[in-house]
């Protein structure tokens, strides 16, 4: 069962989010905007990261963007590969509470016990997505996704614009 996020916290990130968006001048600095937010104001989302789709590659890949959090090795995935594959495959949410029980993990610290990816959608199709990675086990509860598909939305939204 997932640990429960302070609602007071979320709803004050959520409004910083919110904030983010309508003051970041680009999708590209909204992005890094809220990597650092999420970093540093939730306690446990240790690895805050977006994978975008690059385009025309192929096949499909993932490509690592703005981050925050320890150094990772994939910085480019395959969409038939780890659980940001299998969230960019389906445009659905993939919740992990333990890693290690799921054969999709693409390994990247020792340290990571959950995992949360949720697509991030342009014009009604996946054009990257929002991981995010804890030390904690269950560490994502239905507040913390509602809040991490907000943060998903902005971008698609921003990147719409562009």
């Amino acid at each position: 069962m997932a640990t429960t996020s302070n609602p007071r916290k979320v709803d004050e990130v959520r409004k910083e989010a919110g904030r983010l968006s309508s003051e970041a001048p680009t999708a590209n600095q909204l992005m890094e905007g809220i990597t650092v937010l999420l970093n540093q104001q939730m306690l446990k989302y240790n690895w805050v990261g977006f994978y975008m789709l690059e385009p025309g590659a192929n096949p499909p890949m993932l490509v690592l963007g703005h981050y925050r959090g320890a150094m990772t090795p994939h910085t480019r995935i395959p969409l038939n590969q780890g659980i940001c594959g299998a969230a960019a495959s389906s445009g659905k949410t993939v919740v992990v509470d333990d890693v290690k029980k799921d054969l999709r993990y693409l390994a990247c610290s020792l340290e990571t016990k959950s995992e949360i990816v949720v697509p991030v959608f342009v014009r009604g199709k996946v054009a990257g997505e929002l991981d995010i990675d804890s030390h904690f086990p269950a560490a994502f509860a239905a507040e913390d996704r509602e809040l991490i598909e907000y943060c998903a939305e902005l971008v698609g939204k921003r990147l719409e614009n562009e």
